[in-house]
């Protein structure tokens, strides 16, 4: 089901849970930048993904769960809650325990799981997609590509079941949830893997941690 309306407010409150990979073994795609830099890009892009969620009024708490302590002393000083990878068992399984730990603490909190690689997302593509998925049960964000997924969303009481990875959309859709196909979202759509895809998030325009890393103008917000 596409669903093109992003009418409706939240009547809730929305937790984000962020996984973030340790730094050295971050962005293998974007190697010709070499390890050091790399690192340094996966960080700043974390950044700029969070403070956009941060600033974005339908969410509250944002938990990061990584075990990466550059990250977790980082991330912490923007307002955010560090989890570790307890499960140690890849991205899906560090979200549920992000999830699990965030409803522990507010369960009357919707559930929405956030790439950490969208460095030119804004809070207001945010927001209007968390109004969206604040109608369904279960609801996503397909990427840029149009077979992958940045933000899975579970309502209070909704079963959280993330998948993602290769052709995660279709995986998303095939469990029920509803693809929010929503205009004027080109950055919550693009998260970065490649060279290709930072080109492509540079001409949306980077925040500000991104582009100063970069050297680039950072888009205003």
């Amino acid at each position: 089901m596409h669903i093109n309306s992003a009418a409706g407010n939240a009547p809730f409150t929305w937790s984000v849970v962020i996984p973030v990979k340790i730094l050295t073994q971050a962005k293998s795609r974007l190697g010709m930048i070499g390890a050091e830099r790399r690192a340094a890009l996966a960080l700043a892009m974390a950044a700029d993904t969070v403070t956009a969620v941060v600033a974005c009024p339908e969410t509250g708490p944002v938990i990061v769960v990584t075990d990466d302590q550059v990250v977790g002393d980082r991330l912490a000083g923007l307002g955010v809650e560090v989890v570790t990878d307890e499960p140690a068992d890849g991205l899906n399984a560090a979200l549920r325990h992000g999830a699990a730990w965030a409803r522990q603490r507010w369960p009357g909190h919707g559930i929405a799981a956030l790439f950490a690689d969208l460095p030119a997302v804004r809070p207001e593509e945010i927001s209007r997609a968390l109004r969206a998925a604040a109608t369904w049960p279960t609801a996503f964000v397909a990427d840029a590509s149009g077979d992958g997924t940045t933000l899975y969303t579970a309502r209070p009481g909704a079963a959280f079941q993330p998948s993602f990875g290769l052709a995660s959309r279709a995986r998303h859709a095939d469990g029920g949830a509803v693809e929010l196909s929503l205009d004027g979202i080109p950055g919550l759509r693009r998260d970065v893997d490649t060279p290709e895809d930072l080109s492509a998030a540079a001409e949306i325009g980077f925040g500000p941690n991104t582009a100063h890393l970069l050297r680039c103008a950072p888009r205003g917000r």
